[in-house]
């Protein structure tokens, strides 16, 4: 007789263990600066009112990544397979983890949270933080930061998927991504914020997809004026392209094998900096590969289990791949297994569909304005949250206004993002701006063009071009700034040098 009140459990072996980076987040300062004793983490920035983590982890449960699929579940529920490591500082850990486990993250992802040593002015890297958590990680991994977001079109199963097929093929090491950099919108460009990043120039070859090599700060260093290309590398892959306006999403499939490569390069502290151009000359410099020869023997094995595999079938040979059977005998190496360990790369370039990384002010401004496009405001279904709305206040159909927050008599908010429980007075203009949660503008306020973190408060009459504020600032009443970053440190000083001229006024006396 059937027992219904068991069920078994069918586990399924995972594949890939995301490994998900949410650092500092320091170039987005003052926005991530500490408000007071309390941090503001990068991953739980809003763009367009949701956390950026939930970006991340939206995609990643939508690459099928996740590790067991429980289609009969037993009583009581049985172990379940980690599907992330989320790694953060340790001064983050508490908001991150109530974030992942409140009911504003809709990820079902099983979440390994683990944190690091969080000295502000460390430099620890990517590099290291791989080294330090290695034994969490047992089989093939994915390397995504806690910036990307990714657009409909670039889903990571296609990047899975171009690994597994190099992978079993020619014993690839890693799929990279990188995609093409969207300039900004003519006259959004705040220079005081921060400058923009530099792209740097990448080799690759389209038919296989393959990335050859990526240019270094110590490249440019070296050598400003020319790029220096292996002639191994230009004989094996003749039809090259170069590009300089490619960015790096810092998305990387790895094979486990790549740890045991970072083992033994102590001295790498970047992975997009150090690691990856490394790894790339790997594929075509035979010296490197006698060297490392003892951790790339699990992948030379592994490839020649499926290269016997291929041989002893009826299928008929690639006829790409019979050009290159001179190439091939040359990369053989000493074990006597021909593997490519190629470093696959897609690169995206669909302009209509941009992907970015939020990793500057002048990017979370951009994408924040780009959700607003496909975003069409309406008064809140709530009706405790409609009745804080006045009829009069304008509000354009491109905003966005978060819950609980109340908007004030002809205020009138135009392509903005107005976050949650925020407070705004009365006759208040607000135009292409981003207001974080818990802010306060008051009464006749003009915006235009600003960040403002979370708790700000703005005073009557005040008025705001292009300016970020820490979380927790005060803007005075009637105060004019354009083009600024406002820091707690900065205002705490103007109140201490006016409470000082006070007192010595009052010794005068």
């Amino acid at each position: 007789m059937m027992d219904l009140n068991y069920v078994k459990t069918e586990p399924v072996t995972r594949e890939f263990l995301a490994v998900l980076f949410a650092g500092f987040g320091n170039d987005l300062n003052p926005l991530t600066s500490d408000h007071g004793e309390d941090p503001c983490p990068k991953a739980l920035l809003p763009v367009a009112n949701k956390p950026l983590l939930e970006y991340t982890l939206e995609w990643l449960e939508q690459s099928g990544i996740r590790g067991y699929s429980v289609r009969l579940c037993p009583q009581p529920l049985a172990k379940q397979s980690i599907d992330v490591l989320l790694i953060c500082p340790s001064r983050h850990r508490s908001l991150i983890h109530h974030h992942i486990h409140s009911d504003v993250s809709s990820a079902a992802l099983k979440i390994d949270l683990q944190t690091y040593d969080d000295v502000l002015d460390s430099h620890i890297g990517t590099c290291d933080l791989l080294r330090q958590f290695s034994s969490r990680i047992k089989e093939e991994f994915v390397v995504v930061p806690c910036d990307f977001i990714p657009s409909p079109s670039l889903r990571l199963s296609d990047l899975l998927n171009k690994f597994r097929i190099d992978a079993v093929s020619e014993g690839s090491l890693a799929t990279t991504c990188w995609f093409a950099s969207q300039p900004p919108e003519k006259g959004t460009f705040v220079e005081e914020w921060g400058i923009a990043p530099t792209s740097r120039p990448i080799v690759w070859e389209p038919s296989t997809g393959t990335l050859l090599h990526i240019d270094t700060a110590d490249d440019v260093e070296d050598n400003s004026e020319e790029m220096e290309l292996r002639m191994s590398m230009l004989s094996r892959y003749p039809r090259t392209r170069l590009s300089s306006s490619l960015e790096d999403s810092h998305v990387y499939v790895c094979r486990r094998a790549v740890l045991d490569l970072l083992q033994e390069k102590t001295h790498f502290v970047s992975l997009r900096e150090e690691f990856f151009p490394w790894l790339c000359k790997l594929q075509y410099s035979r010296s490197r590969r006698i060297k490392h020869a003892k951790s790339l023997q699990g992948i030379y094995e592994a490839t020649s289990k499926s290269l016997s595999l291929q041989h002893s079938s009826l299928l008929d040979k690639n006829p790409l791949e019979e050009d290159d059977d001179d190439d091939a005998a040359s990369q053989t190496d000493e074990t006597g297994f021909h593997t490519s360990l190629r470093v696959g790369v897609i690169v995206y370039k669909k302009a209509e569909e941009p992907v970015t990384r939020i990793n500057t002010l002048h990017k979370f401004q951009e994408v924040n304005r780009r959700m607003l496009a496909s975003m069409t405001y309406a008064l809140p279904v709530d009706q405790k949250d409609r009745s804080l709305i006045d009829q009069r206040a304008q509000i354009s159909a491109d905003s966005a206004v978060g819950e609980s927050t109340q908007i004030s008599e002809r205020t009138t908010i135009k392509r903005s993002v107005i976050g949650r429980h925020c407070v705004i007075g009365k006759m208040v203009k607000i135009t292409g701006c981003v207001l974080l949660d818990h802010c306060i503008v008051e009464d006749n306020a003009k915006l235009e063009g600003c960040i403002l973190g979370k708790n700000t408060q703005v005073g009557q009459k005040a008025e705001l071009t292009r300016c970020v504020t820490q979380a927790g600032y005060e803007v005075a009443a009637g105060e004019v700034a354009k083009a600024e970053k406002l820091e707690v440190s900065d205002w705490m000083a103007g109140h201490d040098e006016s409470d000082s001229s006070d007192d010595a006024g009052s010794d005068s006396d």
